[in-house]
């Protein structure tokens, strides 16, 4: 891609930045609406209980005047700006069990993807080569495979709680057991995919069959074991915000779902641009490392 193509995606990226926040502000602004005057009273009740929920300042005056503005529940752009800026500020405060920074909160919820990232890495690749090599092997895994695959984190989730009981173990293992599929499924084809001629030119020179999967088919499936690593990766951090949501305690899913229990749709929306951003960083670290182990054929 040319200098010149990125400059143009990165202009038109900020043009339809600026369009949505445009979306964004005209939603938002308060509209004109004609009260009734019969049970004037209740409804101004009800309108100034409705504003507190929200965190909202209740209208002023015992009863509000046909034709007045009446802001909607939704923050706009500068009220969302004032929260996001407070979060970043200060992202490692601990102020107790239920008020912790977003900081705190995202480093527990990467250390659990890391823990069971890693350990559906140390399963699957090497269980993916032995799979990769052996065709009788491939056909006999791949029922239980395709069986487990499709299952939804949230139904393991009982499942591991129950067993494991105890709640980080049991996202860990959530982790684990939905990511660990497409590393297998990409090694194993990756291997098997690999060129015969290759093969036969390692057996011509009598090479080891530890040296051949570390010389021949490791970089030759390289790509493709990365590939699967990087949708993994992403599987593991849309598992993570569920998971954390029933396990609670702590993690960007635990506070997303707190917050909105406070009804605080301005960190809702916080927490999910977090989640976005972070999820497409790890996205870039692992399309990075692709390019690396990419071969022009």
């Amino acid at each position: 891609m040319t200098t010149q193509v990125k400059i143009r995606a990165a202009i038109l990226s900020l043009v339809m930045l600026l369009l949505l926040l445009g979306i964004w502000q005209v939603s938002t602004q308060p509209r004109s609406v004609a009260a009734p005057h019969v049970a004037q009273g209740g409804a101004d009740a009800d309108a100034a209980e409705y504003a507190l929920l929200m965190g909202q300042a209740p209208p002023s005056g015992a009863a509000q005047s046909a034709g007045e503005k009446r802001a909607s529940g939704f923050p706009t752009p500068a009220q969302f700006a004032t929260v996001a800026l407070g979060h970043l500020k200060s992202p490692f405060y601990d102020r107790g069990p239920n008020d912790k920074g977003v900081g705190i909160q995202l480093a527990h919820s990467l250390v659990r993807v890391g823990l069971g990232y890693l350990l559906a890495m140390i399963v699957a690749i090497p269980l993916g080569f032995v799979i990769g090599m052996s065709p009788l092997l491939y056909r006999a895994i791949d029922p239980f495979v395709q069986v487990l695959k499709p299952i939804s984190p949230l139904a393991w989730m009982p499942i591991a709680l129950y067993t494991i009981q105890d709640s980080t173990v049991s996202g860990i293992f959530v982790i684990f057991i939905c990511s660990i599929w497409p590393m297998l499924i990409n090694t194993a084809f990756g291997v098997a995919g690999v060129r015969k001629d290759w093969l036969n030119v390692a057996r011509t020179l009598e090479v080891t069959p530890l040296r051949k999967a570390f010389r021949v088919v490791l970089p030759a499936a390289a790509p493709t074991i990365i590939t699967g690593m990087r949708i993994s990766m992403g599987i593991a951090w849309l598992v993570i915000v569920a998971a954390e949501m029933l396990i609670g305690g702590s993690g960007i899913g635990y506070f997303l779902w707190n917050e909105w229990n406070n009804l605080s749709l301005s960190n809702v929306i916080f927490a999910v641009l977090v989640i976005g951003v972070v999820g497409m960083v790890l996205d870039m670290l692992f399309a990075r490392l692709q390019l690396k182990v990419s071969y022009a054929e």
